[in-house]
Formats: C-alpha cells, structure tokens, sequence
C-alpha cells in the first residue's frame, strides 16, 4: 500500500515532474499515432481493419489492464511499477518503429501496440498513486489539476509532433519514446520516492475475467462495422464480453483479496465521478482521431497543420484544468463536473453545426468551448474518485477510474467509428448516382472510396469512371466526410449531456479525510 506522506516534502514537486514524464509517453501516444495512420499503412500496406487495432488494440489494452495494473502497485510498490512501466513501453515502442515490412508487419505492429498498451496500464495507476501519496489532501486538488492538465495537453500535442516527426519517417513517432523513458527513470531516481508494497495476493482470475469482458465486448463494436449490425457475431462479441464483466463484478464479491473492492461503488460520489469519465471520455480521445482525419480530408490540411488544428482545443482545455482544480480544493467536484458537462456538450453541438463550413474561422470557439467543458470536469473528477479511495488503497482507484475512462474510450473510438463509416458511405453512395454512377455499382464504389479517404490513402476518387464523374465526386468527398463528421461530433454531444445528467447526482462536498479500510467480502 502506498502511504500519504512517504515521499519528503521537499521533493513533492520533482516526485510530481517524475511522473509527468514517465506518463508523458502514454498520453501522446493516444493520439500522435492518429496523424502517422496514413503513412504506417502506406509503407507496410495495412489493412483498414489493421489500421484501426493499431490506433484502437492501444486503448483497448489500456482499458483491459487497469485494475489489474492499479492492483500490482498496491501490492508490488507504486514506484517500482512505475520504472517497470517505463522500461516496457519503451521497450515496445522500439519494437514498433522496428515493424518490418512484408506479409509480417500488420501482425507485428498490432501485437506491439497492444503489449505498449499494457505497459501503459500497469504505469500509469502506479504513477497517479505516487502523485496522490505525495500530497496531503488539502492540496491535491491543485497537484492533480496540473498532472491532468499537462497530460491532457500532450494528448493534444501528439498530433502536432506527429505531423513533424513524420516528416522524417513515421518510425520516429515510437523511437521518440525512448529518451523521454531515459529522462522519466532519471527524474524518478532524484525524486527519492519511497513506496511500500502490500503483502497479499493477486486475483489473477479476476483480472483474466476484466480483461476478457472489456476485450470481447469492445472488439464486437469494433467489428460492427466490416460484420455489420445484423451479424450474430457482433452480438455474441458484444453481450458476450457484458455477461463475463457480470460475472466479474459477481465473483469479485465472493473472492477475499479482489483485484477490485466492490464495496467503493456504494459511495454514490464514486460511482458518478466514474459515470462522468466514462461519458466523457466517449468524446475526449476519440475525438482526436476523427478530427485529424477531418482536418486532412475535409480541409486539406498536411499533417503539421492537421496538429495545429487541433491544439485549438487545446487553448480551451489548460486553462479550464486549472480551474477546475482550484475550485475541486474549494467546493468541491460537484460543481466542475456539472459545468463542464454542460459547456463541453454545448461545445461539441456548435462544432458539428459548424463543421461543414469547411473552415477553421468558423469554428475555433467551438472547438475553444468543447475543449474548456473537458478541461474542467477531467481532473475534478479524476481526483474526486481517488480521494475516495478505501484505506488509502491509491493504485486500486485510480485502476478502477482509469479503465472506466479507457474502456469509453475504447468504446467511443468503436461505435463512433462505425457511426462515421456508415454516414459517410451513404452520402458518397448518393453522390456517385449523382454522378451518372450506375445504382448497382454505387454501392460498392462508395465503400471502397470511404475506406481509401478515411484511410488517408487517396484522395478517395474512384477510379474506372468518366473524367467528369471522378471530378464530380472528387469535389463532393470533403463536404461528405464532414457531414460524417458531424454526426459523430452529435454523438459525443450527446454522451456529454449524459455525463451532465450523471453529475446532478453527485452528492457534493468537499473531501476532508481518506476513507478507512474496510473488510472484504469473503465466500459464503
């Protein structure tokens, strides 16, 4: 178990800057890996599905080994799980940017990117935990504010780096980890962070049941959109993994040293601080993706201006995160939450009516608004979840609250995306008939023109068809693709007013002591 105050006063600001950057490679890598898409499936000639587990088999890993990762910083030691992390996705990323050309490539970045993902789950609750302990509560508001702040700012500088970097090679947006892994190690050392472990055992069972639940039912979702809806297969993946995370939940209760302690969801603070970051999160990764994508085919843009487009969100989030601390150290999450839920999803509305006027003029304060609502609800409600944690069992909560946040995200990147694929295919399939396109053909024609733009590909243009025609179409793909673009930014408008639903609920309060121990339930 991790103790409040192991770590000297005086060192709590380096212990702080230590985990920034061993969590700084995590947090890029959810979107800088967006912009190289095109290229890594041009040089390794990827599959569309290939291309999607690259981004999404990252996040899905990150959601299915959470709480299994926050367990082993209970029991192992915060800070010693934190240097395993580095060492492992750095390890990982070389691997990555190592991915061999030929019939081999798909299936060796894939399964690198899923293990980089699991190094990221056992880090990042060990690395929150060393953070939380470092601080007394009455300040961890503000030491939080600044964790989530600058991390959810290098969400949005992935992109950014990316466009440069690929400029290069693509290689170079895995191989960059490797130094910053070399700083995070050095940091970690100066800071003299002292962590104790916890002897007892480990469910493995139940982080095999974790696993297996969010895998399977995020991979159904995922699969909607080559199985289609109508598929058996989509189904049996889809409640199939909701009946193993049951099952879950239920034998956690009957298991006497639970990778999970069931009871913290009696406090109904917990439960819609982890509501509101499940919500939320559908909108806040994924939309990094989609609006890079957007930024290219509907507007243009290269990959470095594709970056800069979205650090416009970036200019509502940091601000909005500091506030959002001071005012969770004041009053209280409650009020961050609801106002951010709100601003965000009125953000994310005035975006996608915007978004098909093509141009950044018209929708940065959106974007500004969207970024903002993010910005002051992410850290409030984070850091609320995990001053509720039980006995001071740090790495525990943050692994419950983080794998809520990543399973959305995991879920936004997969419903959204088949969402954007089946509205965009429609509009092309229109504007083909449109085009003197035989009905018969359209259809078909439409699907792989999709795939090819979406995919950063092409230009998404048919080919085999009149001049005339091509042009045509050709002229209509960027308006297509944002009026599919919309639909999602509707989608993640609406999760967020979800979200605001949730956070009436919240009982308020400001947190003014750690919660004790409590006993675990046993068999029988």
């Amino acid at each position: 178990m991790t103790a409040p105050g192991t770590t000297a006063s005086k060192s709590r600001y380096l212990a702080l800057v230590a985990m920034l950057f061993a969590v700084a490679m995590t947090f890029i890598d959810q979107t800088i890996v967006s912009i190289a898409t095109p290229r890594i499936q041009d040089e390794l000639a990827l599959t569309r599905g290939g291309v999607q587990w690259v981004v999404n088999g990252y996040i899905l890993a990150l959601a299915a080994g959470f709480a299994f990762g926050g367990r082993l910083a209970d029991v192992i030691g915060s800070k010693r799980m934190v240097l395993i992390g580095i060492a492992g996705f750095a390890g990982t990323s070389a691997l990555c940017g190592a991915t061999p050309k030929g019939s081999l490539a798909e299936t060796w970045i894939v399964f690198f990117r899923v293990v980089q993902g699991f190094s990221a789950a056992v880090m990042i609750p060990a690395a929150l935990a060393v953070v939380v302990s470092s601080f007394p509560l009455r300040e961890r508001g503000r030491a939080l504010a600044i964790f989530f702040g600058v991390s959810g700012g290098l969400t949005a500088i992935g992109p950014i780096a990316g466009g440069y970097l690929t400029q290069w090679t693509w290689r170079a947006i895995f191989w960059i980890n490797v130094p910053i892994a070399v700083v995070a190690i050095v940091i970690a050392v100066m800071a003299k962070i002292t962590t104790a472990g916890r002897r007892e055992p480990i469910d493995y069972r139940g982080a095999v049941l974790a696993a297996a639940g969010m895998g399977l039912s995020v991979f159904g979702f995922e699969q909607a959109s080559s199985w289609g809806w109508s598929n058996i297969g989509t189904w049996l993946c889809i409640v199939g993994g909701l009946v193993i995370i049951v099952v879950f939940v239920l034998v956690q209760t009957r298991t006497e040293f639970p990778l999970i302690k069931v009871q913290i969801f009696h406090d109904r603070a917990f439960v819609v601080d982890n509501v509101v970051l499940f919500f939320s999160m559908i909108a806040f990764v994924p939309v990094f993706f989609f609006a890079s994508v957007y930024s290219q085919v509907s507007l243009g843009y290269d990959a470095n201006n594709a970056g800069l487009y979205l650090l416009v969100f970036f200019g509502g989030f940091a601000p909005a995160a500091q506030i959002g601390g001071r005012i969770l150290d004041s009053r209280g999450a409650k009020p961050a939450i609801v106002a951010g839920s709100a601003i965000g999803a009125v953000g994310f509305a005035l975006w996608a009516i915007q978004l098909t006027n093509l141009q950044l003029g018209a929708q940065w304060y959106a974007i500004v608004l969207a970024g903002a609502g993010i910005g002051l609800l992410l850290g409030p409600s984070s850091t609320d979840a995990v001053n509720r944690a039980i006995g001071a069992s740090y790495g525990e909560v943050t692994g419950i609250s983080q794998t809520v946040r990543n399973y959305g995200s995991a879920l936004g990147l997969a419903v959204l995306g088949t969402l954007l694929g089946n509205v965009f295919t429609t509009r092309l399939t229109t504007t083909f008939v449109g085009a003197g396109v035989p009905a018969d053909q359209a259809g078909a024609a439409a699907a792989a023109a999709a795939s090819s733009s979406t995919g950063g590909s092409g230009s998404g243009a048919p080919s085999g068809f009149p001049a005339a025609a091509v042009q045509q179409i050709r002229a209509a793909i960027p308006q297509d693709f944002a009026v599919a673009t919309r639909a999602v930014l509707i989608g993640m408008s609406i999760a967020l007013a979800i979200s605001l639903v949730a956070a009436f609920f919240h009982p308020g309060g400001v947190v003014t002591h750690e919660k004790p121990a409590v006993e675990p339930v046993t068999a029988g």
